[in-house]
């Protein structure tokens, strides 16, 4: 296990040892601040989009009508 992954494995331990209110407390802290909202929600649309298939950039541009 890399040491990002232990991180995130004590911070979430952490939070699922939280009483509710203690635990929409601090969902309500990430939530407010503005960085850490952004990157849930990025991470949120990327798991949404996992299944979809891949295309390339060069075709994405080229679909949009952008010349490269």
């Amino acid at each position: 296990m890399s040491a990002i992954e232990a991180t995130a494995v004590v911070f979430y331990s952490a939070s699922k040892s939280l009483k509710p209110r203690q635990r929409e407390a601090v969902l309500e802290r990430m939530v407010a601040d503005e960085g850490i909202s952004a990157d849930i929600a990025d991470t949120l649309e990327l798991e949404a989009r996992g299944n979809q298939p891949r295309q390339s950039f060069r075709q994405t541009m080229k679909e949009l009508g952008i010349k490269t």
